[in-house]
Order: C-alpha cells, then sequence, then structure tokens
C-alpha cells in the first residue's frame, strides 16, 4: 500500500502535470490498491472497464459511506450524478434531442456553424506572430457552439464566457495556495448561469424552435418532459463537461501534433486523417485523467479485491487507455491505430453525451489550425499546465507562426 499511495501522491501533486504517464505505469503494478482511508484506486484497462460496466459501481454520492461535503446539498444533480433508473430517464430524455435515433442529424447538422466559429476564430490571429492556442482558440471555440445549440442569444454570450471562465477556474481552487475569492467567484457564476437558463427556459414553454432548451421544454415523448429544474441541470453539464473536454482535447490535441511534425504535415495533405487521429489523441492524451470517486453499491470484486460497500473508488482512465496489456506499443502515438477502445469519454452507462460534438469540434479545429498556421512552433515545452490532475491540459500553449 505504501508503494501506491507514494504513487498516487506524486500524479496529484502539480510537478506530474507534464508527464504523469511513467507514474501510471508504476500504479499499473497494483491494479485494485487500497488506500490508507479506506478507498481504493483503479488503473488497469480490464479492471477499469470491468467495474465502469458493473452495476454494483454507484455515481450518487448518497451511497458513499462518508458524506463527501464538496458535492451535498445539490437540490437538482446532473444525471452525470445519478443512478439508474434516474439516471438512465433524464439520459434518455436528453439524448431524444441531442443524438440518434430521434435527433441523428443534430450535431452533424451543426457542421457549417462550427466551420464559421473556427474561421473566425483565426482569422483573429492575423498581424499576430505568436498565439495562445487555449486562450485565443480552444477556450472560446465550445462555449460558442454550446450557447447556439442551447439557443442563448448572441448577444448575451459573452456573459457565459465570463461566468464559465470562473466556474473552471474554481474547479482548480487548491485552499492551502488560492484566495477564497477564487472559489467565491466560481459560486456566485454557477448561482447567476442557474439564474439566467431558468429565465430563458420559462420564455421557452410552449413556443416551437430548434434549440435544445426549447426542445427539452416542450418534449412530450412517451416518458414526459424533464422539470425545469433537471432542464437547466443537464444544460448546465453540457456547458461544463462540454467545455472542459473539448477546451483540453483541443489543446492536447495541438500540442502532440506539434510534438510529432511527420504526423502534422501528413494531417495537412491527408485531412481524412482527422477522424483516427482524433480517436487516437482521446487514448493518447485524453483530455480526463481521472474520474476522482465513484461508491460500491454492495461489495464488488474487482479482479482479486473486495471492495466493501459504501468505499470510494478513484478510476484512472488515462492509465488504462496506456495499459500494455490491452494497447500495442501504449506509449507510442499511432493515428493509424487499429481496435482503438480507448477510455477517452469513460465507458458504460456514463459514456460522455456530448462525446459525438467534442469528436467534430476537435476534428474540425485541429484540421483548419494545420490547415492555415505556417510553421506553427512552440514557444515552451512542456508548456504551463492547469493545476488539475483530473481535467488536464495547458493552461497556456504558446505558438510561434511564420505567416
Amino acid at each position: 500500500m505504501t508503494e501506491t499511495l507514494d504513487t498516487l501522491h506524486r500524479i496529484l501533486d502539480y510537478s506530474a502535470r507534464p508527464d504523469p504517464y511513467p507514474l501510471y505505469a508504476e500504479l499499473r503494478r497494483s491494479p485494485v490498491a487500497l488506500q490508507e482511508d479506506g478507498s481504493y484506486v483503479i488503473s488497469t484497462y480490464r479492471e477499469l472497464t470491468g467495474i465502469l460496466h458493473d452495476p454494483h459501481l454507484s455515481s450518487d454520492v448518497r451511497n458513499l459511506s462518508r458524506p463527501m461535503a464538496a458535492v451535498q446539498g445539490r437540490a437538482t444533480p446532473s444525471f452525470i450524478n445519478l443512478d439508474p433508473p434516474e439516471h438512465d430517464r433524464l439520459r434518455r430524455l436528453a439524448m431524444r434531442h441531442f443524438g440518434p435515433p430521434h435527433s441523428p442529424g443534430l450535431v452533424s447538422g451543426m457542421e457549417p456553424d462550427l466551420n464559421a466559429t473556427v474561421s473566425g476564430l483565426i482569422d483573429g490571429f492575423a498581424g499576430k506572430e505568436q498565439i495562445d492556442i487555449v486562450d485565443d482558440f480552444a477556450y472560446p471555440f465550445p462555449v460558442t457552439v454550446i450557447c447556439h445549440l442551447l439557443g442563448v442569444p448572441r448577444e448575451d454570450e459573452p456573459r457565459f464566457h465570463l461566468w464559465v471562465n470562473a466556474i473552471i477556474d474554481s474547479i482548480d481552487y487548491n485552499p492551502r495556495t488560492d484566495p477564497k475569492e477564487k472559489l467565491d467567484r466560481g459560486v456566485q457564476a454557477t448561482k447567476d448561469m442557474h439564474q439566467y437558463l431558468g429565465a430563458l427556459l420559462e420564455q421557452r414553454h410552449d413556443r416551437p424552435g430548434e434549440d435544445l432548451l426549447t426542445r427539452l421544454a416542450n418534449d412530450d415523448g412517451p416518458e414526459g418532459r424533464m422539470t425545469d429544474d433537471e432542464i437547466v441541470s443537464t444544460a448546465n453539464l453540457l456547458l461544463i463537461a462540454g467545455h472542459e473536454t473539448t477546451v483540453n482535447l483541443i489543446a492536447n490535441g495541438m500540442l502532440t501534433l506539434l510534438r510529432h511534425p511527420e504526423v502534422l504535415r501528413r494531417l495537412r495533405s491527408e485531412p481524412d486523417l482527422v477522424v483516427p487521429l482524433v480517436e487516437e489523441l482521446l487514448r493518447y492524451e485524453p483530455p480526463v485523467h481521472i474520474i476522482p470517486w465513484r461508491a460500491a453499491y454492495s461489495d464488488v470484486a474487482v479482479g482479486d479485491t473486495v471492495i466493501p460497500k459504501g468505499s470510494q473508488i478513484m478510476l484512472m482512465l488515462a492509465s488504462g487507455s496506456r495499459d500494455p496489456d490491452r494497447f500495442d506499443h501504449a506509449d507510442r502515438f499511432d493515428p493509424d491505430r487499429a481496435d482503438n477502445q480507448h477510455l477517452g469519454f469513460g465507458s458504460g452507462i456514463h459514456l460522455c453525451f456530448g462525446g459525438p460534438m467534442a469528436r467534430l469540434e476537435t476534428q474540425i479545429a485541429l484540421t483548419e489550425l494545420v490547415r492555415r498556421l505556417d510553421g506553427p512552433r512552440l514557444v515552451a515545452d512542456p508548456p504551463p499546465y492547469r493545476p488539475s490532475p483530473v481535467l488536464r491540459g495547458p493552461i497556456h500553449l504558446h505558438v510561434e507562426r511564420s505567416g
């Protein structure tokens, strides 16, 4: 236990952010590891996929033997923090308007808008010899897209940029080093955004429209409608989780391409390569590294270990996607990789429901960046990383360009 505990502490320490993968390899020596506080860390592909599909695994904080103050007190949690049957009902109601079979063209139908948004952001690079792929591009892109999807008036989009920035900043809050104002700003932004979305939703009832809020507000399917609180929580999930996934995937993707110039040149001449390339990025440099907690409904066997009911479980997804027992040459970036069943968007009933949009956004973003940036070069490698070991990605990615 002592060796595994030390490895986990080193992974969570900021010094490991540029390259946690050697530490994941150490962690995989004990696929299911008991920690001093009674929690368990799971780090290998087989064990991760097994428990992600195990009905004894709970995403509801109420099933922990020791409550977590940080996630208590939420009147209407999003379905990502619920279990069946509540989770399944809310997810089905959301997916009726977000993807197949009921709305198969929603994501693909947004492609012209995505292209226009990306082109506009890259146009904004004009005259700059150095750009920040995160601040100038990856950060504003998904907020604009999600606001359009929800039906937020364009003049109100700047408010969402400010709210999302404050909320994401607060996610990285460290009480030992950060001022409490950082956390307070995130709490207030969450309240303001919920209030705004609630007011916007009231306007959507009994009115025809194509945006997602209107569709959810007027859904008369066989399972009825979500409540207004459930719709707002779903919209909030899409905004925050969808934003962070896409920002990190684009930033990690561009960093990886700049580190592999032969692949960058190949993508420039073979744009169709972007589809398998993004799948390999989701395995090789995923946007989400850790699911920091799950709970055991009852005693559950994982490999040779029995995890007691109520135990907190930490899932090291990025470690599983680099497991050499599952992937040949697991530490090699290979966009031609076959059989790439990575854990970049999780697995099981909580598989990321915004994954199709994040994929398309990243495919368009990387294709256009590579096509339009002449001679891009990293200013610093490794770049500075955001504090979080859970949502891992550069906080800035400065790139020089020759034209």
